[in-house]
């Protein structure tokens, strides 16, 4: 068994630390001297600690995509064999047919056609590394789409649209318009349920009215959120309509294995709910302040909360309810590639728009307006 794992490391770093045989003064001397941030985790009957740096915080001199980005952002033909490199790998195939018979189109010159088009020989179609994509018919030069994807995917908080304008120069629309198509590649296609220890739990975003007297006024303007996050795996987050004991049982009985434990705090709207999974319905109680019995929690969902809101106040500042299920698309992708390296997590996110469009003109659905059973 790697070393680490008994500890319920992830597989990926258990080799990414040190084991010290030493007073836990020495550790804490040790942290101190270094420039990076370390877990640090005590082994049952010894003195022996563990030492890993967090996936943040690692160096990215190994990260190839990493190294080769900001040239892609600089130079439209870097940036177009970056695109192309990471959507199609060695096999650059007609993405209309199939047919792998396909050459570049270059010019008397014998650089690249002015378009960096592809012919395939089976259909005789011409491409691109954009069609077929988020990207397709775009404008938008190459680079900053490589730039858009680089930032959105290694940003814990995501960035906006507004830094994409300064740091590239385009219009303020153009940048929404981009972004906006980054978090529809991001949104997840995995419809394998969630499994093991289910934490589930609801939260209301968005800012309060203003000068009203009425406290429950406050509540009218707010979006309602359900999330469900999959101890050491996977989240899932929605935009409901209601936090009603319908929508939420709805909700974790279309997104949860029914082999699965389900974690929430004492709220009335889930009880029965855990006779309907072999692992049963545990809560902890918050109005009496208990917030851990056990390994009975609800602090991971919490945590994935945290960071959301961060993003969504720190960031975005305001969101709108027809919009919102975008965000949070953004945000489960980069939460679920918490342990890939960044230049993973920028690949992930430029192969995840294969096969995807959305047009400008396409309407946007207000989500809180649809049935809480067709927003799973």
């Amino acid at each position: 068994m790697a070393l680490g794992a008994s500890f319920g490391w992830p597989a990926k770093l258990c080799c990414n630390r040190t084991i010290l045989s030493s007073s836990e003064a020495y550790v804490k001397q040790i942290l101190k001297s270094q420039a990076i941030i370390f877990y640090l985790t005590q082994s049952t009957g010894s003195d022996r600690f563990m030492i890993m740096t967090k996936v943040q915080n690692r160096s990215t001199k190994a990260d190839q995509p990493i190294q080769d980005l900001p040239a892609a952002c600089a130079d439209e033909a870097v940036a177009v064999e970056f695109m192309e490199k990471h959507r199609w790998g060695k096999h650059p195939g007609c993405p209309r047919c199939g047919d792998m018979d396909v050459y570049k189109m270059v010019g008397r010159d014998g650089a690249r056609e002015k378009y960096f088009r592809w012919r395939c020989r089976g259909c005789k179609s011409q491409y691109s590394v954009r069609t077929g994509t988020v990207f397709e018919d775009s404008r938008i030069p190459m680079r900053h789409w490589c730039f858009a994807f680089w930032r959105a995917s290694t940003s814990k908080k995501g960035v906006s649209a507004l830094e994409i304008h300064r740091q590239t120069g385009l219009s303020y629309k153009s940048c929404l318009f981009l972004l906006h198509r980054i978090r529809f590649a991001m949104a997840p296609v995995d419809g394998n349920p969630l499994t093991g220890t289910v934490e589930v739990d609801e939260t209301y975003v968005g800012g309060k009215p203003r000068h009203s007297r009425d406290a429950r006024e406050a509540w009218t303007t707010k979006a309602p959120v359900v999330a469900m996050v999959e101890r050491g795996g996977r989240v899932r987050s929605f935009h409901v309509a209601d936090v009603t004991a319908k929508t939420l049982k709805t909700a974790i009985r279309q997104n949860v294995d029914k082999r699965a434990r389900i974690m929430t705090d004492e709220a009335r709207t889930y009880r029965g709910i855990g006779r309907e999974f072999a692992g049963g319905h545990h809560t902890v109680n918050h109005s009496k302040k208990e917030y851990a019995r056990g390994d009975v929690s609800t602090n991971t969902v919490e945590g994935y909360f945290s960071i959301v809101k961060r993003g969504l106040n720190g960031i975005y500042h305001s969101v709108s309810k027809k919009h919102l299920h975008r965000y949070l698309a953004e945000f489960e992708f980069r939460y679920n590639g918490r342990e890939l390296e960044d230049g993973e997590r920028v690949v992930a996110a430029i192969q995840a728009a294969d096969g995807k469009r959305l047009r400008y003109r396409d309407p946007v659905e207000n989500i809180a307006a649809i049935e809480p059973a067709q927003l799973f």
